[in-house]
């Protein structure tokens, strides 16, 4: 399984976010049983925290960002398929490159090794 450390710093910061959210339920429930209180406390964490781990595990901001076409003329080998071209991500930005290189799914994938290979989180 392929891990994007962005989202993973993500949610272990909002997983710390938890913690006071708890305990202030904990503490504002101190008069139940420990049982009634924990129940009530992961419900509203829950409540709370399900759209907070929704957007680190679904959102494009914390992910490389792709642009993909269709019938595109491939910028190495020049065979006309489907292209593709990293826009931006960590350490990489080409959201303004004005011609865009875009490559077919071969070519790309070499781009993408070489990528990494110079350290851009792909």
């Amino acid at each position: 399984m392929k891990v994007n450390f962005k989202r993973y710093l993500a949610y272990l910061f909002r997983w710390q976010l938890s913690t006071p959210i708890l305990a202030f339920v904990l503490l504002w429930m101190a008069g139940y049983d420990t049982l009634t209180a924990t129940v009530v406390a992961n419900l509203i964490g829950g409540l709370i925290f399900f759209w907070v781990d929704k957007y680190i595990f679904t959102s494009k901001d914390l992910a490389a960002q792709w642009e993909v076409k269709e019938n595109v003329k491939c910028f190495d080998c020049g065979n006309v398929a489907r292209g593709y071209r990293l826009v931006k991500t960590e350490n990489y930005d080409h959201s303004k490159d004005a011609a865009p290189k875009f490559r077919c799914e071969d070519c790309s994938a070499k781009k993408t090794a070489e990528l990494k290979k110079k350290g851009v989180k792909v």
